[in-house]
C-alpha cells in the first residue's frame, strides 16, 4: 500500500539526545508527545510514531522519508538536559526541496516541561498551515498530565520499556510506572500503563489470566477515572475486553471512545481490525486497517494485520504481499515469519516453502511446520522427521501460532483436538482467538462438538451500533455574509496602507491580531476566500512592493536582493522561487523588461 499524499502533513522523528546516554527516554518522550499533540488537529495528517521512529538512529534524507510516508514536511530537532534545565533545537523541513521552513532553539526550566511542547506544537501547526493551507487549531494541544516532574520522568522511562515489547520490558515498565504514581497518586497516565501492561501480560497468559486481568482492570479504572478522556485508557480496555475476556462487542465500544477522544490512534484503528476479523467482517476489517496503515506505513504489525485477515480469508496470496511488506520493515518479527509459513503450507508449494525455511532461521518450530506440511498436503516429503514429540512441549514454547495443535487434526486425533479447542476457548487463549476463521480448523468445523463450542463462544455477541456525529466540514464559512465582507475589507486596507507584510516574521497570527481577528478565521478567509494560504498571499504583496521598488529610479544602485530584503523577504532562495512561480521569469529577467 503507497502512503497517500496530504500537502498539510508531517512526520515528527525523533529528537537526537545530545545530553547524558541515560536521558535518551526523555528524547523519545517529547518527540512522542508532539506526535500526539499535532495529531489532535482536524486535517493534519500526522506520521504516527511507530514509522517515525523508524529512522530513529538512520541518516536524514528528506525527501527519502517524504515519498515513504507521504508527508510534505519533517519536523527534526535535539533535546539536552542541563540540570534542572531544557534546552531543544527544532527545525521543520520541506521533504520536496530540504529547504527549512522555520526552526527555533528553546531554553526554558525543566519544570515547564508541558508548557514547552504546547508552544512548539502550536508554532509547528501553524508554520504548516502558513505554508501549505488551512486547518482550525485549538487553543492548546498539550495538557498538563502531573505537576511533578520525576513523576514524568519515571513514567516516561517506563514507557520507553513497554515500547519494547518484551516480556522482561514489559514487567519493568510496570516497575517504573509504579514509581510514578507512589511519587504522585493522581497521575493518571501512569496507572493506565500499568493496567494496559498488566492486560497484555495477562492476555497472553504470561502471568495468571484471572489475576493479571482483575489487576489491569483495578490499575485502568483507576487511570480513568481520574482522567476519563484518556484515549489510551480506553484503548487499554479494549484490549483487555477483546483479548483477555473474548468480549466482542465491549471491547468495540471501548475502542469507539478511544477513537472519538482521538481519531488517529492508529492501535485503535488496528485493534478494530482485529476485532472485525475475528467476527469474519473481513470488509469493515480491511477499511479499518488501511486507514491506520495510511498514518503508519512503517508498522510492521499493521501490515502483519492485514496480512491476517487475508490468511483468515483464505486468500493466501495476498497475505503474502502484506507478510513481505511487515517483514521487508523488521525481518525478524516473528508474527510476519510464523503467518508466512502457513500461508506457504496451505498453498502447497513445496518448492516455495522448502526454500522459506531454508532461508529462515528465525524460524521456532521448522521441524513440525515441515511435518505439518506433509499432513495437510498428502506428501511425504519430511517422512524422515519425528513426529511424536509431546504437544504440551510445543505449545509452551508456541509464540503465535498453535503448530502441534494444527498436527494434532491432522494425524486424525479429532478427539483429542477438539477437547483441546473447547479448553482453550473456555481459557480465552490468545493464540485460539481466531479459530472461527482458521483454515487449518477445517476438519473439525464438520463435528457437532465444533459447532457446539463455535456456538457457545459467539452466543449472544452484541456489537454496539456506532452513530458518529457529523462533523462540521472544514471549509464550511465561519462567518456571516456581512462580517465577512467587513474583515475583507479590513484586511486588504490593512495590507494596502499599512503595509504589515514588510515585517519579515509577519505570522498569520500577528496579522490576525492587527485586524482583531481570530486566527483560525483568518486562515479559512485567505484560503477559501482569496484562494492561497497564509504565505503566498503574503509574498503576492511582497512581489508588488519589490516591483515598484526596482523600477523606481531612486532605487537603480540598490542590489535586487536588497530591494527584495526591503519588500519584507527574509530569504533569498525564497524570493527567487515565488517571484519566478508569480512571474514565470527571474527577478533580473524581470526587471530588464521593465526599466
Amino acid at each position: 500500500m503507497q502512503p497517500v499524499f496530504n500537502s498539510k502533513s508531517i512526520a515528527v522523528l525523533p529528537f537526537l539526545n545530545i545530553g547524558k546516554d541515560e536521558n535518551e527516554y526523555f528524547a523519545d518522550g517529547i518527540s512522542e508527545e508532539i506526535i500526539n499533540a499535532l495529531t489532535k488537529i482536524e486535517g493534519l495528517k500526522v506520521t504516527a510514531r511507530t514509522s517515525s521512529f523508524f529512522y530513529k538512529n538512520k541518516p536524514l534524507d528528506a525527501r527519502h522519508i517524504g515519498n515513504e510516508l507521504g508527508v510534505e514536511t519533517l519536523l527534526e530537532g535535539s533535546v539536552r538536559i542541563i540540570k534542572e534545565r531544557v534546552r531543544i533545537t527544532a527545525q521543520l523541513i520541506r521533504t520536496d526541496n530540504g529547504f527549512h521552513i522555520w526552526s527555533e532553539n528553546f531554553d526554558w526550566e525543566l519544570s515547564d516541561i508541558f508548557e514547552l511542547q504546547d508552544e512548539i506544537s502550536l508554532l509547528i501547526a501553524d508554520k504548516i498551515r502558513e505554508n501549505f493551507g488551512h486547518f482550525d487549531v485549538q487553543e492548546h494541544l498539550v495538557a498538563t498530565p502531573t505537576n511533578n516532574i520525576e513523576a514524568y520522568k519515571l513514567f516516561l522511562r517506563g514507557r520507553s520499556f513497554q515500547l519494547n515489547w518484551r516480556l522482561e520490558d514489559i514487567s519493568t515498565a510496570i516497575t517504573f510506572y509504579k514509581k510514578s504514581v507512589a511519587i504522585d497518586p493522581l497521575f493518571a497516565d501512569a496507572y493506565v500503563g500499568i493496567g494496559w501492561c498488566y492486560g497484555i501480560l495477562a492476555s497472553w497468559q504470561f502471568i495468571d489470566l484471572k489475576e493479571g486481568l482483575a489487576k489491569a482492570a483495578d490499575y485502568l479504572n483507576q487511570g480513568i477515572s481520574l482522567n476519563p478522556d484518556s484515549h489510551v485508557g480506553h484503548f487499554a480496555k479494549a484490549t483487555i475486553s477483546f483479548w483477555g475476556n473474548w468480549n466482542y462487542g465491549e471491547g468495540l465500544a471501548h475502542l469507539e471512545k478511544s477513537l472519538d477522544l482521538l481519531p488517529k490512534f492508529t492501535e485503535a484503528l488496528e485493534a478494530k481490525a482485529e476485532i472485525f476479523t475475528a467476527l469474519g467482517k473481513f470488509d469493515l476489517a480491511i477499511k479499518a486497517i488501511d486507514e491506520a496503515l495510511e498514518i503508519n506505513p512503517l508498522s510492521p504489525n499493521h501490515h502483519y494485520t492485514k496480512a491476517n485477515l487475508y490468511y483468515l480469508h483464505g486468500q493466501y496470496a495476498k497475505s503474502i504481499i502484506s507478510l513481505d511488506a511487515s517483514l521487508k520493515i523488521d525481518p525478524t518479527f516473528i508474527l510476519s515469519i510464523e503467518l508466512k509459513t502457513a500461508c506457504l503450507i496451505l498453498q502447497d508449494d513445496y518448492d516455495a516453502f522448502h526454500r522459506y525455511l531454508e532461508r529462515t532461521p528465525q524460524l521456532e518450530r521448522p521441524k513440525i511446520c515441515s511435518q505439518l506440511f506433509d499432513l495437510v498436503n498428502g506428501t511425504n516429503y519430511f517422512a524422515n522427521q519425528k513426529r511424536n514429540a509431546n504437544y504440551d512441549e510445543f505449545q509452551l514454547k508456541s509464540s503465535h501460532l498453535p503448530w502441534a495443535f494444527y498436527r494434532m487434526i491432522y494425524t486424525g486425533d479429532y478427539k483429542t483436538a477438539l477437547a483441546n479447542l473447547k479448553q482453550n476457548t473456555l481459557l480465552r487463549t490468545g493464540q485460539y482467538i481466531n479459530f472461527a476463521n482458521d483454515p487449518f480448523l477445517n476438519p473439525l468445523r464438520k463435528h457437532q462438538e465444533y459447532i457446539d463450542i463455535e456456538t457457545t463462544v459467539f452466543k449472544d455477541i452484541a456489537i454496539p451500533q456506532i452513530e458518529s456525529t457529523p462533523k462540521k466540514p472544514s471549509n464550511s464559512c465561519p462567518f456571516e455574509k456581512e462580517e465577512l465582507e467587513e474583515f475583507v475589507q479590513l484586511l486588504e486596507t490593512d495590507m494596502n496602507i499599512d503595509k504589515p507584510f514588510l515585517n519579515p516574521e509577519l505570522s498569520l497570527k500577528k496579522l490576525a491580531a492587527d485586524i482583531s481577528l481570530h486566527p483560525n478565521k483568518l486562515s479559512w478567509l485567505l484560503n477559501n476566500h482569496f484562494g492561497k494560504n497564509f504565505n503566498d498571499f503574503i509574498n503576492r504583496y511582497r512581489i508588488k512592493e519589490f516591483q515598484q521598488l526596482a523600477v523606481a529610479p531612486e532605487n537603480k544602485n540598490i542590489t535586487l536582493l536588497g530591494l527584495a530584503y526591503d519588500s519584507g523577504f527574509n530569504s533569498k532562495t525564497v524570493f527567487n522561487t515565488f517571484f519566478k512561480k508569480e512571474t514565470g521569469m527571474t527577478p533580473k529577467q524581470w526587471v530588464k523588461g521593465n526599466s
